[in-house]
């Protein structure tokens, strides 16, 4: 997928111009004139449209001091952990494709997802975390492990300041005003402590019920009895939960032809690194689209790219997502059209959980999940959950 474009523009405003920057970019056709949204009613306000020679979805807000100081946050923490990128860039289409990916709807914006991800490295580190293109796979189970199953939402908040810790929301609470109290998704705000960054996610548990999905899906894909499932030799393992369409295919081949191939230099470790805890699980922030970027008579008009026959194949030490980075400038950002080949996607279990098992991986139809079937009538294999036993207890504001 590509990036979404976060714009921030400074000025003094009696009031913010947000429906005269409406009006002017539908006058001049900047924006697709469907996709021009005012959110004045937002806690910051902004315009969401659509660019409607590229199709990439850019976000307008005004006077928003924190924006560039989160990209530079952002940044930081990039360079301290190399897989970050990856890991936010699959849990963002995941989250896309069930309609969780935005916070005005409900779901999980990108910073609070960010801020997931690096709580999760931070307090659950593990020995091969900077090996380049082995434990990717493994980092996403238990990421949705540690929040779909352990994570205790009701009473524990996160916090990456000073290391990184977990925070007692009754301890939160006794510092807030009368009235006021944490909300299901308490993330502090780095850069503002008082900031509560999930409090708009009212879609919590929902989110919570889609990582728990991915999990036992995963999880199963990856058991030492996998090769006995059926249509084991016909499906990718991450195509299980998240659906790269023909269309998405066909616009990734337009962005590479029209702006060329970026390529991604491999994550190298920076620093020391502990073993692995008992708790293990994994980290996440981006908007793209699983849906067609353009209409089919638009894609028509593009440079021929050549047909795909059947679905995308998607392998777990690749992610193929969108990835979204708050940032003052305008910058576009294109991931490399990966072409589907066959082969297999090794995925590395920790010798605590008992097995590690590889899987081949190829293209296939996905069997149909009614409880988490993303948009665009995209079908994942669904398979019965199983009791997952833990060889140690896990923290007391993770029960």
């Amino acid at each position: 997928m590509f990036s979404d474009i976060d714009l921030v523009v400074f000025g003094k405003w009696e009031n913010l111009p947000l429906w005269t920057l409406e009006e002017a970019l539908r006058k001049h056709k900047v924006a697709d004139e469907d996709s021009v949204k005012v959110l004045d009613k937002a806690t910051v306000p902004i315009i969401k449209l659509t660019d409607s020679f590229t199709e990439v979805k850019v976000d307008i807000s005004f006077n928003v001091q924190n924006g560039v100081r989160a990209a530079d946050l952002i940044k930081d923490f990039t360079k301290k952990y190399p897989v970050l990128p990856y890991l936010v860039l699959v849990l963002k289409q995941f989250l896309l494709q069930r309609d969780l990916n935005e916070v005005f709807t409900g779901g999980i914006g990108s910073y609070s997802l960010f801020l997931m991800a690096v709580s999760f490295l931070q307090l659950h580190p593990r020995e091969d975390a900077c090996i380049p293109n082995t434990n990717y796979g493994v980092l996403l189970i238990e990421f949705f492990e540690l929040y779909g199953r352990h994570f205790n939402y009701l009473k524990t908040g996160i916090r990456i300041k000073d290391g990184g810790s977990y925070v007692a929301k009754d301890e939160v609470q006794k510092n807030m005003l009368d009235g006021y109290r944490p909300s299901m998704l308490y993330i502090e705000d780095p850069l503002q402590p008082g900031n509560d960054v999930g409090r708009s996610s009212y879609g919590a548990m929902q989110v919570k019920q889609a990582f728990d999905y991915a999990y036992v899906v995963l999880s199963h894909a990856v058991s030492p009895i996998a090769k006995y499932y059926p249509n084991n030799e016909t499906e990718s393992i991450l195509g299980r939960i998240i659906r790269v369409t023909d269309e998405v295919a066909t616009y990734r081949d337009w962005i590479s032809k029209q702006w060329g191939l970026q390529n991604r230099p491999e994550p190298s470790c920076n620093g020391p690194v502990s073993s692995s805890s008992a708790t293990q699980s994994s980290s996440s922030d981006v908007d793209s689209d699983a849906t067609p970027c353009k209409t089919p008579k638009q894609l028509l008009c593009r440079p021929s790219t050549g047909n795909r026959a059947g679905s995308q194949d998607v392998s777990v030490g690749s992610p193929q997502a969108g990835g979204k980075t708050q940032s003052s400038q305008t910058t576009n950002t294109s991931n490399n059209p990966d072409k589907p080949q066959h082969g297999s996607a090794r995925l590395f279990r920790s010798s605590s959980k008992g097995f590690q098992g590889t899987t081949q991986t190829s293209h296939g139809s996905l069997m149909t999940n009614k409880q988490h079937q993303g948009k665009s009538n995209n079908q994942y294999y669904h398979g019965k959950k199983r009791k997952h036993k833990r060889d140690a207890p896990l923290s007391d504001l993770c029960r």
